[in-house]
């Protein structure tokens, strides 16, 4: 995490994308009281689809009403459009996803729009901000953007421009699709194929997860690795199913964050586990490491140890 210790003069500040729905809620929680201020009136939110822009801004804002959302639930167009600010029942907080209203209405109209309710002192969450930015002819006082990490920047007339930003999201949210693919897929096998209890701990590292365990699972990690290489390379469809499931070819998997995934295993990129498991020095917990994508050298704390 990188930041100046005066969030109003906060540039930029970085965390591990969670990849569950429950661990990205949280993260936000914390981000809403740390980094926005009610005087924030314009909150841009930058990332691919499927990348879990929706559950972000649903754990940032409780209970504002997200006029297209991922699941599809919602397709109406936003109520930003009949603002009124004389009227006592119009509401405070508006969300716009950009990409959807284009359908609907012309670029300028969506400028025209946020600025008349943000000239009024209310607040709009902007989807996709990159794509009304050159409308707007201004920044957002804060955007999210998430990719592999979340980052939240705080622009300045010397930047990051939404375009920067963007550039960032897009050459990054491949890597954090892979390791949550990957993630499930290892934990499903190592349950299935290997008996093993169900992990006590999802975490992230960049480009990969750890799954942690209360006791040392008695596995051969060799075998482990090959058995989900082996399923990588049938380059099986990935899509979400019902409820918090998730499928990957034949295999019904469970998962809070079905929509964050490869389209196919085939896209999950050079696959390798650590072939030890690392004791938490503090927790006690046994710790098993998967990557993927490029390779990279993986630092461990000295405090941690080898489990025998």
């Amino acid at each position: 995490m990188d930041y100046l210790l005066d969030n109003k003069n906060l540039v930029e500040v970085r965390y591990h994308a969670p990849r569950g729905q429950r661990r990205l809620y949280s993260l936000a929680a914390d981000l809403s009281r740390e980094y926005l201020f009610p005087s924030d009136v314009l909150v841009g939110v930058i990332g691919l689809e499927g990348a879990g822009k929706s559950t972000l801004i649903r754990g940032l804002f409780p209970g504002l009403e997200l006029t297209n959302d991922d699941e599809g639930i919602n397709h109406t167009t936003s109520p930003l459009f009949d603002f009124d600010e004389h009227d006592f029942f119009s509401g405070h907080t508006f969300h716009l996803d950009i990409r959807f209203e284009s359908a609907f209405h012309q670029m300028h109209e969506i400028a025209d729009a946020i600025r008349k309710a943000i000239n009024a002192g209310r607040r709009v969450v902007v989807e996709h901000f990159d794509l009304i930015y050159p409308y707007l002819g201004h920044n957002a006082q804060v955007i999210f953007a998430i990719s592999e990490e979340l980052r939240i920047y705080r622009p300045t007339i010397f930047g990051p421009t939404p375009k920067e930003i963007k550039q960032y999201v897009d050459e990054n949210t491949k890597y954090r699709l892979m390791a949550h693919s990957a993630e499930d897929l290892t934990s499903y096998i190592m349950e299935t194929e290997f008996n093993c209890k169900p992990p006590a701990l999802h975490s992230d590292i960049k480009h990969g997860f750890i799954i942690g365990f209360r006791e040392k699972p008695d596995i051969d990690l060799d075998l482990l690795e090959k058995k989900v290489r082996e399923f990588i390379d049938r380059d099986e469809k990935i899509y979400p199913g019902d409820g918090n499931y998730v499928h990957m070819g034949d295999l019904k998997i469970y998962c809070t964050g079905k929509r964050i995934h490869a389209k196919s295993t085939g896209q999950i990129e050079n696959f390798r586990l650590v072939k030890e498991f690392i004791v938490d020095p503090i927790t006690k917990e046994f710790l098993l490491i998967g990557i993927a994508g490029p390779d990279q050298e993986l630092q461990i704390s000295t405090d941690a140890q080898i489990a025998h």
